[in-house]
């Protein structure tokens, strides 16, 4: 199905946009992200996507397994319970795709980046379109049974996609890889183990650490982070808050000092609306019973606005679209 046509002033890929809430955290190492799509909601998301003109459907949560609290087994914590959740959210992620529609994934935590990117890959593959997948995090998230220090899932899901974890989950969307390494860009990582490190550079993976913001610019980072994106490409943000500076984002569960500020992170968002190329996303990492009155989820409905083209000024179209 074609894409449909965009409302005046909105600059995503699509103008009819679909809620999908993933009340889980079986991915995590602590409990509380289940309850991050209820605070977005709460903090106005679908009002203010409704003022930028935006169709909004909001299909509710998915409903999956609990939460069973154990130990990892042979390097995973909860494998089974987070295969369902993914292959839930693969599933409806997908369908929303096909149906022209652009869907925003309310975490949970992040090993649901493996349904919703894999959903999103295997949404290009059949339509000839090129990817590009931003990560903004303040983790690598390429950790593999053998590397990782706790079992969390949710420490794995970038090595899952490149084709390195359980079968069950590298093969959640029919193709394994599901995504090459040169489609991915990560943004704002400042915390990654010791063997996530050699991993990455094996696998070529393009990553703007903080000390290569801080060295050369948000702006310039996000040049590179967009080059080469046509009116092909198919733009995928995976936003995880602890990508901001634990000083203004404190409702998550995995923060990491020395993040981008407010500023920094309304640029990225403003540059990836410029592109006009923005064609689904995914929240997660929000843990509301960290948070204080809600501050974090109300900056998360901040950036996803700027995602969508809210701007101070009207701005010229970008030459990508």
């Amino acid at each position: 199905m074609d894409t449909p046509a965009l409302p005046k002033g909105a600059t995503s890929g699509a103008a009819a946009v679909s809620l999908i809430g993933v009340p889980t955290d079986v991915g995590a190492g602590s409990l509380g992200a289940r309850m991050g799509p209820e605070a977005l909601r709460v903090a106005g998301l679908t009002q203010a996507l409704t003022r930028l003109g935006l169709e909004v459907k909001d299909g509710g949560n998915l409903a999956g397994p609990a939460n069973p609290w154990q130990s990892a087994v042979d390097g995973f914590r909860h494998l089974p319970e987070v295969v369902q959740w993914n292959r839930l959210l693969h599933d409806a992620v997908y369908a929303e795709l096909a149906a022209g529609r652009l869907p925003i994934m309310l975490g949970g935590d992040h090993c649901l980046g493996i349904g919703s990117v894999s959903a999103v890959a295997r949404h290009c593959r059949e339509r000839g379109k090129r990817l590009r997948v931003l990560w903004f995090d303040a983790h690598a998230d390429f950790n593999t049974a053998i590397l990782t220090p706790s079992g969390n899932i949710h420490g794995m899901p970038v090595a899952c996609l490149c084709g390195h974890g359980p079968r069950e989950l590298i093969e959640i969307g029919g193709h394994v890889p599901a995504l090459s390494p040169k489609d991915i860009r990560q943004i704002g990582i400042r915390s990654v183990d010791a063997g996530e490190k050699r991993l990455l550079h094996d696998m070529g993976i393009e990553v703007f650490d903080m000390r290569y913001i801080d060295e050369m610019g948000m702006r310039h980072t996000m040049e590179l982070a967009l080059a080469l994106i046509d009116p092909n490409t198919h733009v995928h943000v995976s936003l995880d808050v602890d990508f901001l500076d634990s000083a203004i984002a404190p409702g998550v569960g995995t923060t990491v000092r020395g993040g981008p500020t407010y500023r920094e992170a309304q640029l990225c968002m403003e540059m990836v609306a410029d592109t006009g190329r923005l064609a689904s996303l995914d929240i997660v990492e929000l843990n509301p019973a960290l948070d204080v009155r809600n501050q974090t989820a109300e900056l998360a409905v901040d950036l996803i606005e700027s995602l969508f083209g809210k701007s101070t000024l009207m701005r010229p179209t970008s030459t990508r679209r």
